[in-house]
């Protein structure tokens, strides 16, 4: 288990910086205000008519980066502070949430499949850990001169529905990047912010997309650990 325990560890230190990171990036874009005088929620309501949807709301949620579009009842969620702010790092967030309200109104397909694996996600998600370390103990406690691999079944089942939750996190990388990438065209296209608003817009998007960069590397790399687990076992 210490291989483990050294991927979780280097996957929470490089996933810590690049959350400072983004952090700091945000309050200092939030002192770049938009000479437009827009607010976060006024940008999102601006680029949804843009693009033609009516039917997505714009609300706002309490807490920080807890910015997020709800396909299931069509609401933009900005935080407190992206809702009311009139600053680059507000217009940014704002615009990249419309961008998943503009792949859902177009049937953008990487959403459509992400949002079909969000059910298997969720028991995996919560079931998977257990099931992993119940397989590991099987797996050891049935391992005998005649049979040395033991019974691997259940440590099988753990590594699938891991494979599932790294699936999600990888499908989830080009749905962010294209929402980012609507945002940027959209706020540049339109003129809702200035050249030197959108360099703040652009680095803003570049750090919250690696946040999700980490997250799919540091899933594979737990993947391949436990099934590396499981081939050894099965090679025994």
């Amino acid at each position: 288990m210490t291989g483990y325990y050294i991927i979780i560890g280097i996957s929470m230190l490089v996933s810590w910086y690049i959350s400072w990171k983004l952090k700091s990036k945000f309050e200092y874009y939030s002192n770049v205000h938009l000479k437009n005088g827009l607010s976060g929620k006024e940008v999102a309501e601006k680029m949804l008519r843009d693009n033609g949807i009516n039917d997505v709301q714009v609300i706002s949620v309490p807490g920080q980066l807890t910015d997020h579009y709800n396909p299931e009842n069509k609401t933009v969620n900005l935080s407190e502070g992206v809702y009311m702010q009139r600053n680059a790092a507000a217009a940014a967030v704002a615009a990249h949430e419309c961008g998943h309200a503009v792949q859902h109104a177009r049937g953008y397909s990487m959403l459509q499949l992400r949002s079909k694996l969000v059910p298997v996600v969720q028991i995996s998600s919560s079931l998977m850990q257990f099931v992993l370390i119940a397989g590991i103990v099987i797996m050891t406690a049935t391992q005998t001169f005649e049979n040395p691999t033991g019974n691997t079944l259940v440590l099988m089942i753990g590594v699938i529905m891991f494979a599932f939750t790294t699936l999600f996190a990888f499908v989830t990388l080009p749905v962010e990047y294209d929402a980012s990438n609507r945002a940027m065209r959209w706020l540049k296209d339109t003129g809702t912010v200035t050249s030197e608003e959108f360099i703040g817009v652009q680095d803003s998007l570049k750090w919250a997309a690696r946040t999700y960069v980490v997250a799919a590397i540091g899933s594979l790399a737990q993947l391949l650990y436990w099934a590396s687990l499981l081939m050894g076992g099965r090679r025994n």
